[in-house]
Formats: structure tokens, C-alpha cells, sequence
């Protein structure tokens, strides 16, 4: 019987995974990740992992809490408020997923003897005998689809992942949870940033980090009022801008010289980007230009674009249409019908 290490949040789909493992005859280990208290969220809390504990008793595996706060504090925590003090606007989900659950966690199992790690991701892993690559690929339920937060694992996380709700609807996952008398089989969605309760700006406050007050100036250099500070900003908001005779929004952030740039809603649409530390997953590298449907944002719909390569791991995209609000910090991923081609991290907007 192989052994599986499953990351357990107390959530429906997490134990919906690990009940499914255990129906193909695996031997499931159950585990979840103390992180730093900094917030009231019930996933990855001590709510989760309560729930995860009473989960584990029911389904009989053995179960437990691996205490990741200093990696996660210096992996994620540090990183998030980097960014924003950069004027980038941070994912911290993906970084979460590469250096803490398909990081830490398989470490964590390698050393206990244990060759794979499963989560409830939405999301799907295929060896193809081809080009002898593991493959990601988006879920059947396309609305639950969480490709685009896997772009950066590697070869080696991909071979020891498993994601056993790959061809699960939400709804046939709650279904099951509920026929299997789950008790989280009607627990509310967990919200995308754990440590977030509301607004990330009253999240940053509370860790003092360093900024300056500046300007907000238009297009042209003129000045149209002061802000509070670069981290408190994002491409694309539209409150804290001061009053103006029209609607008017963030169009661009200069870090280095501590301005907010301020414009019509028609100067949010950009058509090139520039995307840093790709990392491929079909193949080795691009070896030249090619057309992928590209996402810049999570909700983002994918749009036709050409990528072409720079240099190993850095790309031009030129989208075919506009986009709306492209935000560096964020990440771009791009992909061949169902297929994760790859992805990256977007840096300048061209």
C-alpha cells in the first residue's frame, strides 16, 4: 500500500481528497501547517486545524500539525510587504504553494519516508510519455480551476503531487462530503490570502513597514495631490485618489520617485508586458516566438497574445487586444488549450 502525505486545511475539499486517497487504497497521512496568528481566518487557524483534527478521527488516518510560521513568516509574509513597498502588487498564494505546501510539505514527507504529497487543488498532473515531462493541466470544473496558482512548481514537485479532485465538480465534492457525514461538507469557502481579514492596507500598517508620503501627479508630471505611501496603492484603484471632475485611476506606480500616476479609465488598457523568472512546465525553454492564450490575474479571462523570449527566463508578451489594468507583482500564465505551458511574473508594462 503506497503512503500519502495529504495537506489537510479543514476545508471540504481537502477532506473530500483525502477520502477519495483512501478509496484507491492508499495509506493516508494527514497534516496541516501552523502559520503565523495573523488573522481570524478559519483556514490554515486553529479553527482549520481543529476541523482537520475531527476530520482525521473520522476517516481513521493518523493526523498532524507541522509548525511552519518562521518559513512562512520570511517565505510569504516578508515577500508580500516587499512587494508593496516596490509598488507591486503580490500574489501570495502561488509563492504559498511553491516554497510552503509543495516545499516544506515534501521535504516534510521525504523525511518520514513518504513519496508523495496530495492536496484538494483543483487542478490536474499527466505524465506525457512524449516529451517525458509531467504535464499541469486545468480541472474539469473550470470554475474551481487553480492552474494558474501552480505555474512555478518544477519537474520534481510535479512528479510527487497528486491532485485527487482533478475530474470533481464543487458540487459533486460537497455531495460526496456529505454522503460520506463529513461534518465540513457545508463549510463556507476559505478566502484567497489567509492572513488577510479585510483590507490589505490595514495589514500592512500592522507591520510597520517604511514608506513616505509623495505625489499623485497626472500623465505629464502635473501635480494633483499627495498620497499616503506607495504600498497603499494598486494599478487600477479608484479610491484615495482625492476628488477630480471624472472618474480617474491608478494607472501607474514610479517607485523611484515615490509618485502615484492618476488617469481616465481608457489609459488602464495596455497591449505588452514584460514577464520575469518563467519558469516552463511543457518543455525546457521557448525557443522562439509563439502564440499562447495568456492570464493576468486569477478572475482574468485568458486572452490571445505572442510570447517571445528574451532570454531563459524572461519574455515580451504583446497581447493581440488590450488588456485592462496589467499590475506588476502579479502573475501571468500562460496556456496551450488546457495545457499550463508555464508562467511568470509580470515586471513592466510596457
Amino acid at each position: 500500500m503506497k503512503k500519502i502525505l495529504v495537506a489537510m486545511s479543514g476545508g471540504v475539499d481537502s477532506s473530500v481528497a483525502s477520502a477519495v486517497l483512501i478509496e484507491k487504497g492508499f495509506d493516508v497521512v494527514g497534516v496541516s501547517m501552523k502559520l503565523p496568528n495573523l488573522s481570524n481566518s478559519s483556514c490554515c487557524g486553529e479553527r482549520g486545524i481543529e476541523d482537520t483534527r475531527k476530520v482525521s478521527d473520522y476517516l481513521g488516518i493518523p493526523f498532524y500539525v507541522i509548525n511552519c510560521k518562521k518559513k512562512f513568516e520570511k517565505e510569504i509574509i516578508d515577500y508580500f510587504c516587499a512587494e508593496y513597498q516596490h509598488g507591486r502588487t503580490p500574489n501570495p498564494c502561488i509563492l504559498c504553494n511553491e516554497k510552503i505546501k509543495f516545499g516544506l510539505l515534501l521535504e516534510k514527507a521525504k523525511s518520514l519516508g513518504i513519496d508523495a504529497i496530495a492536496t484538494g487543488h483543483y487542478a490536474c498532473i499527466e505524465f506525457d510519455e512524449e516529451k517525458k515531462r509531467y504535464i499541469l493541466k486545468k480541472a474539469r470544473d473550470r470554475k474551481k480551476d487553480q492552474s494558474y496558482f501552480l505555474f512555478s512548481l518544477s519537474q520534481a514537485q510535479l512528479k510527487r503531487i497528486v491532485f485527487p479532485l482533478c475530474d470533481m465538480e464543487k458540487v459533486d465534492v460537497r455531495r460526496k462530503a456529505k454522503k460520506l457525514g463529513l461534518r465540513v461538507h457545508n463549510k463556507d469557502e476559505s478566502q484567497e490570502i489567509c492572513f488577510i481579514d479585510s483590507d490589505y492596507r490595514d495589514f500592512l500598517e500592522s507591520r510597520k513597514i517604511s514608506f513616505s508620503k509623495g505625489e499623485i501627479v497626472d500623465e505629464n508630471g502635473a501635480v494633483l495631490g499627495f498620497h499616503r505611501g506607495i504600498p497603499f496603492y494598486t494599478i487600477g484603484q479608484r479610491k484615495g485618489l482625492g476628488a477630480h471632475k471624472k472618474p480617474v485611476y491608478v494607472i501607474k506606480i514610479k517607485e523611484k520617485e515615490n509618485k502615484v500616476v492618476i488617469g481616465c479609465g481608457d489609459k488602464l488598457f495596455s497591449k505588452e508586458m514584460i514577464v520575469e523568472k518563467v519558469n516552463w512546465i511543457d518543455r525546457k525553454m521557448l525557443q522562439d516566438k509563439q502564440k499562447f492564450n495568456v492570464r493576468i490575474r486569477y478572475r482574468h479571462r485568458e486572452s490571445p497574445a505572442e510570447v517571445l523570449p528574451i532570454s531563459d527566463r524572461r519574455v515580451k508578451v504583446s497581447f493581440l487586444k488590450p488588456q485592462r489594468a496589467i499590475t506588476p507583482g502579479q502573475a501571468a500564465v500562460f496556456y496551450d488549450g488546457d495545457i499550463v505551458s508555464g508562467g511568470g511574473w509580470i515586471r513592466e508594462v510596457c
